[in-house]
């Protein structure tokens, strides 16, 4: 077996895992700086997220799920709304998350905030929208988009990019730019409504912030600070 010395020396790793790593010098989070609930909180964030945080897709978050047996499943999907009622996303629903989600609804959302040293972590229960919410955000999307959503049988194994390019190139035969495309009847959203809300700032020396709002079930939030 490879000693350490030969495992740093090893070609085929480039780099020094081990020390790689980030000293966080951000301001921290203290619980009097928190909206009254978790949602006024993320639109704080989200805003600076946007505006301020130099990310390429602030609207971009890993969706975690697993099965009826357990086995996880992740995957990073974009955040389409979000209200009082909950975080909101689009996929196929016969894609390997919707099937996840149709066993077992607990979900867990995160948002990787890196360049700001921010992460945001949901966890709760997903419930599938209305057709008539479904249909409304449908008819904001790209025409190309709206193809894609029919052209893609997402997460089925495919024959190859020819394939996937040859089904939309039908579609754009039959729905060219400026027709109404349907919805597709096995498409739609899922609303995450949250149990539980972390908020997460990075701070020196791995002390890091966390404050999590907890959903009471009388209604309102509690707010808990977890260990770094």
């Amino acid at each position: 077996m490879a000693d350490v010395t030969d495992r740093e020396a090893d070609p085929a790793v480039p780099f020094d895992l081990a020390s790689m790593r980030k000293q966080y010098r951000a301001e921290g989070l203290a619980e009097t700086e928190l909206a009254a609930t978790p949602v006024e909180q993320f639109a704080r964030w989200f805003k600076q997220a946007a505006t301020e945080g130099g990310l390429f897709e602030p609207n971009a978050m890993v969706v975690s799920t697993a099965d009826a047996e357990g086995r996880p499943g992740s995957r990073t999907v974009l955040l389409k709304h979000f209200d009082e009622q909950g975080f909101v996303f689009y996929t196929n629903y016969d894609s390997r998350k919707a099937r996840d989600l149709a066993e077992n609804p607990h979900v867990s959302l995160l948002f990787p905030w890196h360049p700001m040293a921010r992460q945001v972590i949901v966890t709760g229960v997903a419930r599938r929208t209305g057709r008539d919410e479904t249909a409304a955000y449908f008819r904001t999307r790209p025409h190309g988009s709206q193809l894609g959503a029919w052209a893609s049988v997402q997460s089925a194994v495919v024959a190859g990019r020819d394939a996937l390019d040859s089904a939309y190139a039908e579609l754009a035969a039959r729905y060219p730019e400026g027709e109404q495309v349907p919805v597709p009847p096995h498409w739609g959203g899922f609303r995450v409504v949250p149990r539980a809300v972390e908020f997460w700032q990075g701070r020196e020396n791995r002390l890091h912030d966390r404050l999590r709002y907890v959903a009471e079930d009388a209604g309102g939030w509690r707010v808990e600070r977890l260990g770094p």
